[in-house]
């Protein structure tokens, strides 16, 4: 059982103050915070890719790669990479290169993305939503199997025999799928042979296992093997000495961000009350002190089959000192009970 960080590096003005942190700070901040999880024992750390003023990483290999020389076990990897509006060629090179610098560590998630500013700002048409990533998704896999790539599609001029530079460490490169819980993203995934990531951010994260299970059919028609791949969530939550403590810092900047994206996508208003019924021990928020959350990922193990589980933080901004302080309670008290009592259990089944 792999336990992680994902982040979108945000910087929303600060609920109280109304400050907001710099794009520079913030970024400056998550490399710190890579680095702790590394020193902490965490598996992964992952950072999202996004085209607007509220968050900090358009790129996420260079921040990754900024965190790799100063770090030495935790695998870094993209939380997703918006493969439809991107060139697939500069992202096997961008993450090869990541690679590289990390002795074989990086990782790329590869998803449509759920924000659709980076298609208008790289000139790519909406419409072509489904088929962009398709096409791109083919174009990433054939250059990560072969240096030379000869290849055709209808969104990006042909390749012709050409090399792709450099080469990473790791053969191969690995490279997920990311989902919002799409039954189709997820056959794919499994009809690939890919790793799969889910976003399990609302109703009950029960509720994904009937995908996982069509996830591990799609690949055993493929004729994969189901023991080679991982089945990752990624889930926002906080960790503090106190679920208390924990719910009560975590809700202001989580209100503030949901209120603002319902505004934008027609949602509910996001109050306490839905806060407190998503921190439920059924709900979708990872939110208490480290054994309420060590609880709750366990329970995911063994009833949805997630065998990496990251947790999102922050969401909206919060003090960095309090994000440090949730990533040093993973890795030093949740991580070492998740993965005792998963070994156990895992033992027994056997």
């Amino acid at each position: 059982m792999e336990i992680g960080i994902s982040t979108f590096v945000e910087t929303t003005p600060d609920v109280e103050s109304g400050e907001v942190v710099s794009h520079a700070k913030r970024i400056r901040e998550v490399v710190e915070e890579i680095i702790l999880a590394d020193q902490v024992g965490l598996d992964v750390f992952g950072v999202g890719e996004h085209h607007r003023e509220d968050f900090a990483a358009s790129n996420p290999a260079i921040i990754l790669a900024a965190a790799a020389p100063q770090t030495k076990h935790i695998r870094l990897t993209s939380a997703v990479t918006v493969l439809s509006s991107a060139d697939p060629v500069r992202v096997f090179q961008d993450f090869a290169t990541l690679d590289g610098i990390s002795n074989g560590r990086a990782e790329i998630m590869a998803g449509r993305g759920s924000f659709i500013e980076s298609f208008p700002l790289f000139g790519y048409d909406l419409k072509d939503y489904d088929e962009l990533f398709e096409e791109k998704l083919e174009l990433l896999l054939k250059i990560r199997d072969s240096e030379k790539v000869t290849w055709r599609g209808g969104h990006r001029p042909a390749i012709q025999n050409r090399g792709v530079y450099p080469r990473p460490v790791q053969d191969p490169l690995p490279v997920w799928i990311g989902s919002g819980g799409n039954s189709e993203s997820v056959v794919r995934a499994g009809i690939l042979g890919l790793p799969l990531v889910l976003a399990i951010i609302g109703g009950s994260p029960l509720q994904f296992e009937p995908l996982v299970q069509l996830y591990k059919k799609a690949v055993a028609h493929a004729g994969h093997d189901i023991s080679k791949l991982t089945v990752a969530s990624h889930s926002h939550g906080f960790i503090a000495e106190t679920t208390e403590k924990a719910a009560d810092k975590f809700f202001p900047s989580t209100q503030q961000v949901m209120n603002q994206l319902g505004k934008e996508r027609g949602w509910g208003h996001y109050d306490r009350k839905s806060f407190d019924a998503a921190r439920s021990f059924d709900g979708a928020l990872y939110v208490g002190d480290p054994n309420t959350v060590a609880k709750k990922i366990i329970h995911l193990r063994k009833n949805v089959g997630i065998t990496r589980f990251m947790l999102h933080v922050p969401v909206g901004s919060m003090p960095h000192e309090d994000v440090m302080r949730a990533i040093e309670l993973l890795g030093k008290e949740v991580a070492p009970r998740v993965r005792e009592e998963v070994a156990a259990w895992e033992s027994k089944v056997d």
